[in-house]
């Protein structure tokens, strides 16, 4: 599984600053990360998967040629556990739709959200959900498809699928899944429970021991401060903020303590390519 040998840093979608330093197409996004020092992306598809072939091939040539690596979130309206049917169906007919728009980028990373309980207990969603990514994992595989990670993503609202120790259950589907940690979100479900370093070494440590060591250190992440309320995350905000969580510093040195490579996406409200920089530069200076 050694896909991803060095940490990576980088955006989700496009920060405001994108349009205003003269970039005019997503497709330029991999030239303007990579002018931060960042190499990595992560192509948005929460409303639908609808990249063009020409659309791809720009973007997996700007990304080749600035050693970006790019990755792609499916959408949003997946649900994994839905009570209908049809609806776990067509979650399978969008995760396969993003695995192949990840593969004509060059990527092999695909993030989905789990969705909401469907009207079962937590357990029962639970397992539901794994039939369906089961399910979803087999699709890949007949599609040739194979060579993609799927990512299960930890979720911020209390309501929703998607706290730690359910995304290691639906990591234990198959070997090739990677979580993906959303650090934010976490925060934001446990009401300010990432305060310190300890907090996040007890997250590392439920990685290391749900996944192994080597799949843990590769894992995929997403990091930004959110507002949240008593029901969880309310809205996304920008590494200014001094009133909600989480700090990235003490994550960034636990991560280079422990020699982990992951993929960090941050999803700062609108300066997510600064703010990357910024998670870049903490890990950076804590690895010296």
């Amino acid at each position: 599984m050694s896909d991803t040998l060095i940490a990576r840093f980088g955006p989700a979608g496009n920060c405001d600053d994108f349009a205003a330093a003269g970039y005019k197409h997503s497709a330029d996004m991999p030239i303007y990360a990579a002018s931060f020092g960042l190499n990595a992306y992560e192509y948005q598809c929460g409303r639908g998967v609808r990249l063009s072939d020409d659309t791809a091939a720009a973007l997996r040539l700007n990304a080749e040629q600035n050693g970006v690596q790019l990755s792609l979130h499916a959408p949003y309206f997946i649900s994994l556990a839905s009570d209908d049917p049809q609806k776990r169906d067509n979650s399978i007919r969008y995760i396969l739709d993003s695995a192949d728009a990840v593969a004509r980028l060059g990527g092999n990373r695909i993030v989905v959200h789990p969705g909401g309980l469907g009207g079962l207990s937590r357990e029962g969603a639970t397992a539901l959900a794994s039939q369906t990514l089961t399910r979803a994992q087999a699709a890949l595989d007949e599609a040739g498809l194979d060579f993609i990670h799927i990512c299960p993503e930890t979720m911020g609202k209390i309501n929703q699928l998607g706290d730690l120790a359910e995304v290691m259950q639906f990591c234990a589907v198959d070997e090739r899944f990677l979580p993906c940690i959303d650090f934010g979100h976490l925060n934001s479900r446990t009401h300010g429970g990432l305060a310190s370093r300890a907090d996040y070494e007890r997250v590392l440590d439920t990685l290391e021991n749900a996944l192994g060591v080597e799949r843990a250190r590769q894992f995929h992440a997403h990091f930004s401060k959110i507002e949240y309320t008593d029901g969880g995350e309310k809205r996304h905000l920008t590494f200014e903020d001094m009133t909600f969580g989480p700090d990235p510093a003490p994550l960034m040195q636990a991560i280079a303590d422990r020699g982990f490579t992951p993929t960090f996406i941050c999803e700062s409200a609108g300066t997510q390519t600064r703010d990357a920089k910024t998670l870049m530069t903490l890990y950076e200076e804590a690895a010296k």
